[in-house]
């Protein structure tokens, strides 16, 4: 890694803040979902999650002993703004700016992401994303918050997965605000949300200029089975394009976010399928949606093994022999932070950070008071490995965020899953870095040189 390589740990609001009703906070599309029956594993929610409003002291002080150079993680837009415009709530951004101070005093880098899922509910019953005046309101939500930190933060990303809270909150309805929409309605709300990261750039360039800017998006990063030009196409394909010739899969593609972005256009391969569900498209839209970025950064957790088929079409490979898996029963597949990064380089030429990258495990305190998690650590150097060779091999990686700092709220999955290189114990709000935490210092020590 070169020496501008940029080391850090993720979350995101609502999965570690708690607080959710305290110093004015409004309500957001999750506080009201994890209320409904059956949504959320055993009743869980975020109410109080990792106390992280209380004690963000304590874990920043946690994460200058691991020696985290950067920390991502995710505002509340109810808790700055209650109606998700309008009047201020300064108690909630007095947090973010205690927040930012804290890390600066600590020499830890802030990259904050704008929106992580926690849509305002008063927002929602206007329409949310459905609505027209959305790009607006985050224009004015990013004014809010940029004019605040001033000079303090350097780093923006918009949008947290738009893949995932699309895909999951108003496709599948599995996430808040558990909806089913209609391919029309889907569509209509991406382009408005594509308008809103549009708009967000522009206020934080005008506000911000001496900012970096960038979206964090998701997919499932396929790879070919062999490094045959056939494969390595047929692997891109996979990325790229296959996705839409699966209806109702669309929502998670890399392209259909990332070319209106990055190349001021819908993919071709895409309107075959959606041009007649399209919404209007005025004049001037795609402008404002493609204003330069200086980084893509991308969430990677696995993806497929691709060969081409005798007769040269794209072909899965079963994954589900001969792969290890998680917790959560995710394939472990390390060549996805190769591949992945190299096919978003090739196509965007933007910086490459992986802003996700991480795994369940069943973590426990061990009798000696520890928590010994070898399969993720495993897992962590299986992939930096890769991400490291891509970066060899002429992609240009800027960072790498693991996911998560900390054990949290997994949305639907509740307090389940454990996917934080700090075990927290979410009855006495307890920390302890575990294996991982101390072998990712060392990784961070020598700049991955010990990979």
């Amino acid at each position: 890694m070169n020496k501008s390589f940029v080391w850090g740990v993720a979350t995101s609001s609502y999965q570690i803040e708690g607080a959710a009703y305290e110093d004015g906070k409004g309500l957001s599309i999750w506080d009201i979902y994890c209320t409904q029956p059956d949504k959320i594993f055993e009743g869980h929610s975020g109410d109080i999650a990792c106390n992280h409003y209380h004690l963000y002291k304590e874990d920043i002080s946690l994460m200058k002993q691991m020696g985290i150079k950067a920390y991502r993680f995710s505002i509340s837009w109810p808790r700055v703004l209650p109606n998700g415009v309008g009047e201020v709530n300064q108690k909630g951004l007095q947090f973010y700016l205690n927040l930012v101070n804290e890390l600066l005093e600590a020499g830890i880098e802030p990259y904050v992401t704008l929106f992580h899922w926690d849509l305002p509910y008063e927002l929602h019953k206007k329409g949310g994303w459905l609505n027209s005046d959305s790009p607006k309101w985050f224009k004015e939500y990013t004014k809010v918050i940029v004019e605040a930190f001033g000079d303090k933060v350097t780093n923006y990303i918009t949008f947290n997965e738009p893949q995932c809270f699309i895909g999951h909150g108003y496709s599948g309805g599995v996430h808040a605000p558990g909806l089913k929409h209609s391919t029309q309605d889907l569509l209509q709300m991406t382009h408005h949300i594509l308008l809103s990261h549009g708009e967000s750039v522009k206020t934080i360039r005008e506000l911000a200029p001496y900012a970096k800017v960038g979206i964090a998006t998701t997919a499932l990063m396929h790879y070919p089975t062999s490094n045959t030009p056939e494969d390595i196409e047929s692997a891109r394909k996979a990325v790229m394009d296959e996705i839409f010739k699966s209806e109702n899969a669309w929502p998670w593609s890399v392209s259909w976010w990332g070319d209106p972005i990055f190349l001021g256009k819908y993919p071709e391969e895409g309107l075959k399928y959606l041009e007649k569900y399209m919404p209007k498209i005025k004049d001037g839209d795609m402008e404002i949606i493609s204003q330069p970025l200086d980084f893509l950064g991308q969430n990677i957790y696995n993806g497929y093994e691709i060969t081409t088929s005798p007769n040269g079409e794209v072909e899965i490979v079963n994954r589900e022999i001969g792969h290890g898996k998680t917790a959560l029963n995710w394939p472990i597949t390390p060549k996805s932070l190769y591949w992945g990064p190299k096919f978003l380089y090739e196509r965007y030429k933007k910086p490459i950070f992986i802003t996700e990258n991480g795994l369940s495990c069943h973590d426990v305190v061990s009798l000696d008071g520890k928590v010994h998690d070898p399969n993720r650590i495993d897992f962590l150097h299986r992939y930096l490995k890769e991400f490291k060779k891509a970066g060899e091999d002429g992609v240009e990686i800027a960072g790498y965020f693991e996911w998560s700092f900390m054990d949290n709220f997994e949305w639907h999955s509740g307090y389940a899953d454990r996917f934080g290189i700090v075990y927290v114990d979410f009855t006495t709000q307890e920390r302890i870095i575990k294996d991982s935490g101390y072998w990712y210092k060392t990784v961070i020590e020598t700049n991955g040189k010990n990979l």
